[in-house]
């Protein structure tokens, strides 16, 4: 029987009623209107006190050989100079470099950014970008935690000071100590006119802040075919934001100069070395050919010599040129082993146009800077350094191979070039021996100054060059701040105050709904069984268990006379006069309903009989305020006692007696099964035109359905929002059993609309929605607030 009941209500609660929601919105919309005010009021603070944050905004335009023409494509300054200016960046690169956290810290330690001013107020506090004070840190603490320091300006140069922990008074310009600050020292900003005279300092480390204004920054590409960078920085103070943008424009700039300038200064070193080293091994080739011609009186070459020079000086000048080219080799070996600890760049512009070392060199250079770059924030044991020296050592070899190659070919050509001077000596090998000495000590002098002055012109080429050193970007479009800010976005803030204003109330009343078990609407009634309601009642606002009286009209009055109407179409003989009233469980009001229905049936000049066979929980005669002495167990326990003996009749209406209950037995089924009370009834129904019976509840004792064999009409109260829904399945079972023969319900304590509005079907004058005169100073604050 369960499983039936069980998969009806299954299928049934599939059904959506927009009905029954509308209405249940409807029944509550004081509380919507309280929640949509209140999440408005909210939504217009939040709009009007949220400190708002704007988007200042830059372009950058990156000189990217790779990607199309930048600023400063074509060809090199000054020819095989090109290799000297360092790694030609790309603008992914360029990008990276702008988000590097070095750069930041150099903004905000320049800038003072991790002293931030604010205005005090009444609600929130303002920042100030000039403040009328200035805060300078004497000496800082190895950690610096956050702190907030309250200042006053005062008379007589003093400043009162409040922090946590500290409470004082200072004067201006004279240090003092904050804890887990440091030691600083407030001087006046005579720039900045004093307004507010009550301010705060916000004191936090320059790692915090640089972290903080990190997560504001934005660097992106957004079109990879072009060589734009776009930055965007979030600032609640346009103007400072533009300076903070323009700042870290300007660090990024010099920042890549001076990479262009440490290469153009390590090849500088490098040929100023040689430079030294070869100038004084001229010198000492210079002074030894003057003592051999003094010492020989060797005042000038014969013929025969002038003619062994002409034939081979053009032998002596290749000659030199490869021994030059062969020197700058072994000087660049040997620099590039003594860099290998302290991670030098390489001078790029020594070795002639070579594509490969180029580009070798150019590479070991950008890591070098980038691993320095990056050394200043982390240790050496930093997986991305570990990994940075991996790609250097990857490129040093490459760069030993390299010269190991092009040395190699410049000896070949150097042996192939001595080997052709000697054959053309041979055919002068009359020349005099002093001479031939003479020649050798000039050859060796040629061969030095050739080295010495290709030196001195790439030296003094390197120092023109770095003077032209110049950023491989520019700004094209400079920080500008928007408008209007882009957070709060006033208008979404009170659509979603609005949204939200309505979505919380009617998530609520759906979830309520949800998980309330109780019976609320008629639907649920008519969901979970057949049985038909024949009687709604409203809640009684009444203290006054009576409330049908001759002239009343109250809703309430008015739904039990429609109760009395239903009843005639179930009671349609005169035969037909036992009410049985009983219920799931104790307190849905089965006393209030039999008094009042005995009430309006006394009014139709009917004779009622009210029987509290309730013995094990007795309330009737109480709240009748009658005495409970003699009842139906005295008549049961005493044959000689008669029905007239424990009828008494009510002072409510002369037409309405009660037979009470009597004292509570031991064994209540047993009494109530005696053949004295069919005995009773029967004689009852003789003298009375109705007898109401109130019943103990059925869902809790069998008594009963052990009095329903005595009853024409069974009612079974439910109440709204105190019986359960389960509860109802005993209602179905006893309908389909026919333990319980012409059942009905009646739905008690229905309050307001919110139980059978707009269903279109039901009995009585609306289930409630009378306009009852006796509830009109119940206006809707107190619906609000009521529990």
């Amino acid at each position: 029987m369960n499983n039936i009941i069980e998969n009806k209500v299954s299928n049934k609660d599939e059904y959506l009623d927009i009905k029954q929601i509308l209405s249940r919105l409807l029944y509550n919309w004081y509380w919507i209107l309280f929640s949509l005010v209140i999440c408005v009021v909210i939504s217009v603070l939040y709009a009007r006190y949220k400190t708002p944050s704007y988007k200042i905004s830059a372009r950058v335009l990156v000189n990217d050989e790779k990607k199309g023409s930048g600023m400063l494509s074509g060809s090199d300054l000054l020819g095989d100079l090109g290799g000297l200016l360092g790694a030609k960046s790309t603008v992914d690169n360029e990008a990276e470099i702008l988000r590097t956290r070095f750069l930041m810290e150099q903004v905000v330690k320049s800038m003072n950014l991790n002293m931030t001013y604010y205005r005090k107020g009444r609600v929130k506090n303002t920042e100030l970008y000039k403040s009328p004070i200035l805060v300078k840190m004497v000496s800082a603490e190895d950690t610096i935690k956050e702190t907030n320091v309250d200042v006053q300006l005062l008379k007589n140069s003093k400043v009162s000071i409040n922090s946590k922990g500290l409470d004082t008074l200072v004067s201006l310009d004279k240090p003092f100590k904050i804890e887990h600050v440091g030691t600083i020292l407030i001087s006046r900003n005579p720039s900045v006119a004093d307004l507010y005279n009550k301010y705060r300092v916000n004191i936090t480390s320059v790692d915090s802040r640089v972290a903080d204004m990190m997560e504001d920054l934005t660097v992106e590409v957004k079109n990879k075919l072009i060589t734009i960078v776009d930055i965007s920085l979030n600032h609640p103070i346009p103007k400072k934001g533009e300076d903070i943008l323009n700042k870290l424009i300007e660090s990024y700039v010099q920042e890549n100069v001076r990479d262009k300038n440490e290469i153009a200064d390590s090849t500088v070193k490098f040929i100023q070395n040689r430079l030294s080293f070869i100038g004084k091994e001229l010198g000492d080739l210079e002074g030894n050919i003057q003592g051999f011609k003094q010492k020989n009186n060797l005042a000038d070459m014969t013929e025969q010599s002038k003619l062994l020079v002409q034939t081979t000086s053009q032998y002596v000048s290749d000659l030199s040129k490869m021994e030059t080219q062969i020197s700058i080799l072994k000087s660049l070996q040997e620099y590039l082993k003594d860099g290998t600890k302290n991670k030098r760049v390489l001078p790029s512009s020594l070795v002639p146009a070579d594509l490969v070392f180029s580009g070798a060199v150019e590479k070991f250079n950008a890591l070098t800077l980038e691993r320095a770059r990056r050394l200043i924030g982390v240790t050496e044991a930093n997986p991305a350094i570990v990994l940075i020296d991996k790609e250097i050592a990857n490129a040093r070899a490459d760069i030993e191979a390299n010269l190991v190659t092009t040395l190699d070919a410049f000896t070949i050509t150097r042996d192939k070039l001595s080997s052709q001077m000697k054959k053309a000596e041979t055919q002068v090998r009359g020349v005099p021996e002093i001479e031939r000495n003479y020649l050798n000590l000039a050859r060796q002098q040629q061969i030095k100054q050739e080295l010495y002055l290709f030196l001195m012109q790439k030296s003094e080429e390197t120092a023109i060059s770095k003077t032209s050193n110049i950023s491989n970007s520019r700004t094209i479009d400079p920080p500008k701040s928007e408008v209007k800010p882009f957070n709060p976005k006033k208008a979404m803030v009170y659509i979603v105050g609005i949204f939200l204003g309505l979505l919380l109330p009617v998530s609520i009343i759906y979830l309520k709904d949800i998980i309330n078990d109780k019976v609320q609407t008629k639907a649920d009634i008519s969901r979970l069984t057949n049985v038909p309601v024949i009687g709604e009642i409203s809640h009684n606002e009444e203290e006054s268990n009576l409330v049908v009286a001759n002239s009343s009209r109250s809703a309430v009055s008015e739904q039990f006379r429609a109760l009395r109407t239903n009843l005639s179409f179930y009671m349609k003989t005169k035969e037909e006069k036992v009410i049985l009233i009983t219920s799931s469980m104790s307190g849905e009001g089965k006393s209030f309903v039999a008094i009042n229905l005995g009430n309006v049936l006394a009014l139709s000049n009917k004779k009622v009989l009210l029987m509290e066979l309730d013995l094990r929980k007795p309330g009737l005669s109480a709240k009748l305020d009658i005495s409970n002495d003699v009842g139906f167990t005295n008549y049961i326990i005493d044959s000689n006692l008669t029905a007239k003996d424990i009828v008494k009749p009510l002072n409510i209406h002369k037409n309405l007696s009660i037979i009470s209950s009597g004292p509570v037995p031991p064994n209540p089924a047993e009494m109530l099964l005696d053949d004295r009370t069919k005995e009773l009834i029967e004689e009852l129904k003789l003298e009375f035109d109705y007898i109401i019976i109130d019943a103990p509840p059925i869902g809790i004792v069998a008594d009963a359905q052990l009095m329903s064999a005595h009853a024409d009409v069974c009612m079974y109260l439910v109440r709204q929002n105190f019986t359960s829904k389960q509860q109802l399945n005993i209602i179905d079972d006893l309908s389909r059993s026919e333990k319980m023969k012409s059942i009905g319900i009646v739905v008690n304590d229905i309050n307001g609309h919110g139980y059978g509005y707009g269903y279109g079907y039901g009995y009585g004058y609306g289930y409630g929605s009378y306009d009852n005169a006796d509830n009109k100073s119940k206006n809707w604050f107190k619906k609000l607030f009521k529990s």
